[in-house]
């Protein structure tokens, strides 16, 4: 499992996670869409009693909160997730689950994007591990 994934999927979310049930965070999930938000309090709900026990991990999580654009910060609580992942494989298994859900059963996505000026537009769907593209051709150009 990739610990930082999990770390910065959670970084701009600790702030709200670290004080679920407070009247302040009650909009989070309109902030970032209910799903993400969901997910984000699977994975915390799992982590946090670890982070609470381990007094390093705990100021590791509050200086990333405090501070959440600092990879020092990140790399801190990182280090401290990985040594709690690498102690409790049940643990990180069932976040590498959570990480993996997806809303729709499907698992179809709906993509909205524009291109402008000469700018290249990819969506890629199905197999992104072997993508082909074609970049000799450009149809809607006005060139």
């Amino acid at each position: 499992m990739e610990i930082a994934l999990i770390v910065k999927f959670l970084a701009p979310y600790l702030p709200s996670l670290l004080n679920v049930g407070n009247k302040a965070v009650e909009g989070a999930s309109q902030k970032v869409g209910e799903d993400v938000w969901n997910k984000a309090k699977a994975i915390w709900g799992k982590l946090h009693p670890r982070v609470e026990a381990n007094a390093d991990a705990k100021k590791a999580a509050e200086a990333a909160t405090k501070n959440p654009g600092d990879e020092d910060y990140q790399a801190a609580f990182r280090a401290q997730l990985k040594d709690i992942l690498n102690s409790d494989t049940a643990l990180a298994q069932e976040i590498a689950k959570i990480l993996q859900e997806t809303k729709s059963a499907d698992s179809s996505v709906s993509l909205n994007a524009q291109s402008y000026d000469e700018s290249i537009q990819i969506n890629t769907a199905g197999s992104v591990n072997n993508p082909n593209y074609d970049l000799s051709k450009n149809i809607n150009s006005p060139k």
